[in-house]
């Protein structure tokens, strides 16, 4: 019976081209073919704090602020009203009101901008 021998990570040469994908996972390193799924994923985006996103669909039930207006951190900013309750939208950051994209009552989804910080 022939002996085959396994090859070690350094023996194996792969082409560089940019359809393989190389993740780590604990010290394992791997190299495969992605998939579409992969491909058409929503990329990461660094969180900006000046910009105030709803974290759940519902509809804006009341705006306190104004446009221009000053507040602090952890003011209330509007609440928005999901799955018969009112959720406190609250300050992320303390700024200045640049922009407010919504209106009392209107229904947003998840992840829409609410309301923009200069």
């Amino acid at each position: 019976m022939p002996h085959t021998v396994k090859p070690k990570a350094a023996d194996i040469k792969y082409d560089n081209s940019p359809e393989y994908v190389t993740f780590q996972v604990h010290t394992a390193k791997y190299r495969t073919l992605p998939t579409k799924k992969y491909l058409n994923r929503k990329k990461w985006e660094e969180k900006d704090p000046r910009k105030v996103l709803s974290g759940i669909p519902g509809s804006v039930h009341r705006i306190v602020v104004k446009i221009g207006q000053k507040v602090k951190k952890h003011d209330l900013l509007l609440e928005l009203e999901a799955m018969k309750m009112y959720n406190k939208i609250l300050a992320p950051i303390e700024g200045k009101i640049k922009v407010i994209h919504v209106e009392e009552k209107q229904k947003v989804g998840k992840n829409v901008l609410l309301i923009e910080f200069e």
